[in-house]
Parts: structure tokens; sequence; C-alpha cells
């Protein structure tokens, strides 16, 4: 078959690599559709981010839907034929972090698409991939394999939104709006937030954030100061969700915080200086949000029920083998959002 394998910053190839065999318990899937990540981004443009990098060739992708086309023994829980997203996270369920239910900070965590250990966990941007039936869930006829794709980064948007806690009548601020600050809007909202206000630096971006449920929308590249109208009073805003990953989003949120908010970091950048008297003055509490685990299940259930429409963030489906043009405009915030790859 034929995937996705990165070799290096900007060495994205289209080869062909083995089927794993099927064994007991497994599924054999149909790979149909793949969203490209931001940490796919990441390895396409730079070849990692932060101190990981790219070693050795990686299969990249981990946001995928397809259909089931064979079963292993023993397994009676799904037939072929089904529709399913696939979660990519495969903790080993037997460390002190997945015996606490913290399955998201296994120490033997394989995650597809990733160089985080060597040899590196490939992906799933491929035309089959054989996995395990913890990983499959079930997609509704309705949804569209590329809806069933982004199951994967509203599980992580849901995790963000878990990490605040009751959004229920509170106002809400996040900053950066490409797709999984889009998705936190989302979340958000469903979690009872009640007034939600994004920020980003693309009109296109915050145009799509309106779509998926924002109040209100701030482009700080236009408007620096944009903030300045919710500082009375100590700030105007409960919860902060930084999404950006940059130190000017979140350092310039704080004075819009009231005392005793709570912000959540889903962004990942570089490391940051913050003004930690401010933190203290204002006695913040400061959350991060890594990946998910059982909000995978929840996603589906979302976007099978029609409970959250996702459709505003899918910009345009392209073939895998049009690789270049399709990373090319998912990294392009003036004009995308998600891109969906199509391996059919």
């Amino acid at each position: 078959m034929e995937a996705l394998v990165i070799h290096a910053a900007g060495d994205l190839r289209v080869e062909n690599i083995p089927t794993p065999e099927l064994r007991s318990g497994q599924l054999k899937v149909r790979v149909r559709c793949g969203g490209i990540c931001g940490s796919d981004l990441h390895y396409y443009q730079h070849g990692g981010f932060g101190t990981i990098r790219v070693k050795e060739p990686m299969v990249l992708g981990h946001e995928v839907a397809g259909v089931i086309e064979a079963v292993g023994a023993g397994v009676s829980s799904f037939t072929a034929g089904e529709r399913i997203a696939v979660s990519p996270s495969q903790p080993c369920g037997a460390c002190q972090y997945c015996q606490k239910g913290l399955q998201n900070h296994c120490l033997d965590m394989r995650y597809y698409g990733s160089a985080m250990r060597t040899p590196h966990v490939q992906g799933a941007f491929r035309q089959e991939i054989v996995i395990e039936t913890s990983q499959a869930h079930r997609l509704a006829d309705q949804v569209s394999d590329g809806e069933g794709s982004m199951a994967e980064p509203l599980a992580v948007a849901l995790h963000a939104v878990r990490r605040a806690g009751s959004l229920i009548g509170k106002h809400v601020l996040v900053t950066g709006c490409g797709p999984i600050g889009a998705l936190v809007i989302v979340a958000a909202r469903r979690a009872g937030a009640a007034h939600i206000v994004a920020t980003d630096m693309s009109a296109f971006t915050l145009s799509k954030a309106l779509k998926v449920g924002a109040d209100e929308v701030v482009n700080v590249a236009e408007e620096p100061g944009g903030l300045s109208r919710f500082t009375t009073d100590k700030g105007q805003f409960d919860v902060l969700f930084e999404a950006s990953g940059n130190e000017r989003a979140l350092r310039g949120a704080f004075d819009a915080l009231r005392p005793r908010s709570i912000i959540v970091q889903v962004g990942l950048g570089g490391e940051m200086t913050l003004p930690i008297n401010t933190i203290v003055a204002k006695e913040f509490d400061l959350r991060g949000a890594f990946r998910f685990h059982e909000e995978f299940a929840t996603a589906v259930e979302m976007i099978n029920k029609g409970l959250v429409d996702l459709k505003p963030l899918i910009s345009a489906t392209l073939s895998y083998r049009d690789s270049a043009r399709a990373f090319a405009l998912a990294a392009d915030r003036s004009q995308a959002m998600k891109v969906i790859l199509n391996f059919d």
C-alpha cells in the first residue's frame, strides 16, 4: 500500500510500505480520510517541534477515519464494512498513570505519527492500517468521513474544556483560532459558556470562529489593544483558553482576566517568560491540557448525534498524492482551517 512518509523538513514522499499482519482481536481498516494537524505541519516544515526531531522515516498522520476491511479472530463487536473513526492513542494500560486513569500521561504511550520515541511510532496517513478494537469508534451514516477524522482534534478541545472545570454561565476568552482554538469554542459553547470572545491575527480564522459559536472576535493584528475594553474592574473573563502557543497572546490576556481566573494552556510553542507577580496578585490558576483519553469516545458521540457542527471548519479535501499542495494550504491561515487528505 501507499503512505505519506516524512524523511526530513520539506521531504514528504508517497512510498510503498507493507500492511501489518492482522492478528487476533484486531481490525484491518481502509483509511478514507485524514486531517492535517499542527504537529504534522511542524514535522513537514521544520522536521519536528521543540526538542523532538525526525530521526528516521516516519509515516505522518493521526486524525483518520475509514472503513473496516477485515476483523481478526475472536472479534465479535465489529464487522467488515462498518465505518469508524480511529483513535490514535494507544496507552499501555499497565503503568502507574494508566492505573490512575491518566492514560494521556502513559509511560509507554504509542501515539500515531510521533517521533517522541525511537523507533518512531508510525502514523496513519496510509491506505490501510491495522488497529486494536479499542481504537475503533463507529460513525453514524449521516456523518462524513471528513467529519469523522475530526474526532481527534475535537477530543483535544474537550479535554481542555474539562481541565477548566464548569463553564456554565462563564465568560470565556480564546486566544488563537486555528483548528484547535475553533474547536475549543465549539466545546466551550456546548459546556455552557455564556459569552465567548476569540482573538487571532487572521480575519479568515476569526470568521470561522464566529460561525462555530464565538460571540465576539478581536483581530489583534488590526487592533493590538482590542482587549483593553475588557480590562475594567480588574478584568471581565473567568476563563482563558490559550490555543496559539504564543507568549504575547498569553501575557496580553492577563489584564482582561478577573481575579482567580482559570488559564488553560492548550497551544504548544517555545518556552515562555511569565509575569509571576501578576499571577500571584490576581490569584490565577494556570493549568495545562495535553491530549485526551476518554474524550475521544465523547467526541464521536457528539458528532454522531449532531450536537456539534464541524463542517464550517473543513476548508478543502485533496488527494494524499497531492500532499505538497495540501500541506501548503493547511499552513495558510488566510484561506484554510482544516485540510483533509483523501486516501480513497
